[in-house]
């Protein structure tokens, strides 16, 4: 591979085999990988999911005996950027699409549907452990992440399509977010083709109070995420990954009357492909193994990505590498 070229694909390498996290799902496996400093990301993501909690909803509340599907579509614009040199990842996405589903819960039984935007999400990531940010090319070219930890922040913003009559929304009709440590830990060579990868966020869920849920009030205790992911490179540009999920917590009380607290693990596998040095292509399956009880949380995603990224240094390099030919 000439060095330009290999510049090129590794400063997109996060934002093409990556995705702007989903506020509904688990964080995919690459995602808090590095690049270079001013490093753009547009993605477009499409989501299908169906179980017995509304699939908008991150606080994954069980409704026993309902039924939902959901068809998901997320839109957003990510960033990296150097904060005292150290690396870090700025990102916005919003949510849209439709859920729909029988629901036989607090009281309220029957067919609903929802439609339209969800609540926007803003997330911020900032390496603590690790190597340095990557400022110029010959930066990029040492990279070797070796053991990284970062700082992770996320914020939703309750602004999404929401009616108090009816259960099943798409907003939430409250502030919440989450906090976490995401880590990968690289194992054996650093070199494209050849990487592996041990991935995991442990992650905390905060949800502040809906004063307005069926005309009373919905409160959901935290809920603590961990997210594990297994990578390796089967080619420069195809990759795969083995991938597993825990839910703890997220009790919710309505109307003084508070559920089960979750305790459910999932597990998936996730593929990624670079079709371009700017495009990639990332598709994943997710099922969370449920007791059967019907307040056991029950939860199949298939998620489809495709991620744009660009970086106006390594573009600029490339053409000057061109114009020479």
């Amino acid at each position: 591979m000439r060095p330009i070229a290999r510049f090129r694909w590794i400063a997109v390498a996060l934002l093409a085999a990556g995705v702007v996290f989903p506020p509904v799902a688990s964080a995919q496996a690459r995602y808090y990988w590095k690049s270079l400093s001013g490093a753009n990301v547009v993605p477009v993501i499409f989501e299908s999911l169906s179980g017995n909690a509304n699939p908008a909803n991150p606080a994954m509340t069980v409704m026993p005996g309902a039924s939902f599907s959901g068809t998901l579509g997320m839109a957003g614009y990510g960033r990296m950027f150097s904060l005292f040199d150290r690396a870090a990842f700025a990102a916005l996405i919003v949510p849209m699409g439709r859920v729909s589903g029988e629901v036989n819960a607090f009281g309220v039984t029957g067919f609903q549907s929802a439609s339209g935007f969800g609540d926007p999400m803003v997330e911020l990531v900032v390496n603590v452990v690790g190597p340095r940010a990557q400022n110029t090319l010959a930066d990029v070219a040492r990279y070797e992440p070796g053991f990284s930890l970062d700082v992770l922040a996320d914020l939703a913003f309750p602004i999404g399509q929401y009616s108090s009559s009816q259960a099943l929304n798409l907003g939430q009709h409250r502030w919440y977010g989450r906090i976490g440590l995401p880590i990968v830990w690289q194992i054996g060579p650093w070199v494209p083709g050849q990487r592996t990868t041990v991935e995991a966020l442990p992650a905390m869920w905060w949800f502040a109070a809906n004063t307005d849920y069926l005309g009373k009030t919905l409160t959901t205790n935290v809920l603590f995420q961990l997210d594990a992911h297994v990578t390796r490179d089967l080619t420069a540009s195809l990759w795969v990954s083995l991938d597993a999920l825990w839910y703890l917590g997220g009790a919710a009380t309505f109307d003084g009357v508070t559920g089960d607290k979750l305790n459910n693990f999932g597990i998936g596998a996730t593929a990624g492909y670079q079709i371009t040095e700017n495009l990639g292509l990332t598709a994943s399956y997710m099922k969370l193994v449920s007791s059967g009880s019907p307040n056991s949380l029950q939860m199949d995603r298939f998620m489809v990505s495709l991620i744009y990224g660009w970086h106006s240094l390594v573009e600029g390099a490339r053409r000057l590498e061109e114009n020479k030919k």
